[in-house]
């Protein structure tokens, strides 16, 4: 381990054990509490939201939809963490790890529905489209522009350049592993490509996640349902492993629930991302009639991230038996379960899926630093700087080593992630009053409408506004 890894290391040992950890959990409880369990009460309003139908400007143009802002969004929680996360973080705190997981996700969901209704709150017009976020929320809700300004430098840094690290570290492991080649030369494709779809703007980060995400999440998923169905008599054993591992009832557990919960929840919030503050810049983007809307779908891709496909790379993992291999750690962890269920296709096969997850990763990611840049100040020459950084980025990760990647990767989650939650905890009262609108409205028979003067104290608002 280098010098520069072993300090990150004891950054992140300190973040996660001492302040991340009980920050997620309390809060998390806090906004569950607070919003009447909103993640687990309107499921089915959720479902009924997200093929909805963006709204049209005065102009006559319609903006992007729940759903496109959704796929916004899952671009970038879907990815490395899913495939490459979830086996990290088995290698490193056992099969206990996917329960903590599963835990923060369901208390993490009440965090992003506040996170998520405040985005849109406080999203700004910017020509055809919405942008906003937290530090837009910052600014205008907590009248502090100067803590959106750390925000924003933050999330730039965090996704356009060292997530997006972590991205191509995965694919290029993958793509190595599964047919060869080197990993420079990927780097180099990846590094095209990523110029290719930065210089294109908005819509085509759009016209692409759009296609890519539910495409490659329906794939994946029915694959992990095949191998569940093959392995149909291991599932309780499964789960009893799980549970154990959990709470550090196996017979030789040592310092196991300690890693457990730590690398569970590690990588719980990298996969999810709930109270990150990432989200809500996706979740700003979409044109509709009221923000608890959008909230709700965010909210959703929670479960859909940690819940679904996350659960289906431990099940792979676990059902496997490989997770006890001494050289077990990232994505060729779930590469050689796969392995194991379907033959040594599956690691062409996982090489395709990861390029597909990761690369729409690095798309949604370079939108939230791009957001992030125009909050901070519009500049043609900070954003030209911004996406050769992100390519140069692209390409260090695909050679970089593993451990010093993810573990920056760490890092600045936490320093986002801190942020953020004291933020949101700040203008909570402003996400349960917004949705108390929502479900008043609903009573009525109503398709629910926002306009800003129906909550006191609501701060300054650009889009809200009666006309």
């Amino acid at each position: 381990m280098t010098a520069l890894d072993q300090i990150v290391a004891e950054l992140n040992k300190y973040m996660y054990s001492y302040v991340m950890i009980a920050m997620l959990i309390i809060l998390g409880l806090f906004f569950t509490v607070r919003t009447g369990f909103v993640q687990f009460r309107m499921l089915p309003e959720m479902f009924r939201v997200i093929f909805e139908k963006s709204t049209i400007s005065a102009d006559g143009k319609r903006g992007i939809s729940s759903f496109q802002a959704f796929t916004i969004s899952a671009a970038s929680r879907i990815g490395t963490g899913n495939l490459a996360g979830v086996a990290t973080a088995i290698a490193a705190g056992g099969p206990g790890a996917i329960f903590w997981m599963w835990l923060i996700a369901l208390i993490g969901a009440g965090s992003s529905f506040v996170e998520s209704t405040l985005a849109q709150v406080y999203k700004v017009k910017d020509g055809d489209v919405f942008r906003g976020g937290p530090a837009y929320y910052m600014e205008k809700g907590l009248k502090k522009r100067w803590l959106g300004i750390i925000f924003a430098v933050s999330i730039t840094v965090s996704f356009g350049l060292v997530f997006n690290a972590v991205q191509s570290n995965t694919i290029s492991i993958a793509i190595n592993e599964g047919f060869g080649v080197s990993r420079y030369v990927t780097g180099a494709v990846l590094t095209i490509l990523t110029g290719v779809i930065v210089f294109g703007g908005l819509k085509r980060i759009v016209n692409v996640t759009q296609v890519l995400v539910p495409v490659m999440a329906i794939l994946y998923v029915l694959l992990a349902v095949v191998i569940l169905a093959m392995n149909i008599t291991e599932i309780p054993a499964m789960f009893k492993l799980i549970i154990n591992s959990a709470f550090g009832l196996q017979e030789a557990a040592g310092g196991a629930l300690g890693a457990a919960v730590m690398n569970g929840i590690k990588r719980g919030l990298f996969s999810n991302e709930a109270g990150m503050g990432s989200a809500p810049n996706a979740a700003a983007t979409a044109a509709v009639s009221h923000p608890v809307k959008q909230g709700l779908i965010q909210t959703l891709g929670v479960f859909i991230d940690t819940i679904v496909i996350c659960s289906a790379t431990a099940f792979i993992i676990l059902l496997s038996g490989q997770y006890l291999r001494a050289d077990a750690e990232s994505i060729n962890l779930t590469q050689s379960a796969l392995s194991v269920h379907i033959g040594d296709w599956a690691v062409i096969f996982l090489a395709v899926a990861i390029f597909m997850f990761a690369f729409s990763s690095v798309v949604g990611n370079y939108y939230y630093g791009e957001t992030n840049i125009e909050f901070i100040k519009e500049s043609k020459t900070t954003l030209l700087i911004y996406r050769l950084a992100v390519m140069a980025m692209v390409f260090f990760g695909s050679i970089a080593k593993i451990s010093l990647v993810w573990n920056l990767a760490d890092l600045f989650m936490a320093i986002m992630a801190f942020i953020n939650l004291i933020a949101i905890t700040m203008l909570s009262k402003i996400a349960v009053k917004v949705l108390g609108d929502y479900q008043k409205q609903r009573k009525q028979g109503k398709d629910p409408v926002f306009y800003s003067d129906s909550v006191e104290n609501i701060g300054e608002t650009d889009t809200w506004n009666r006309q």
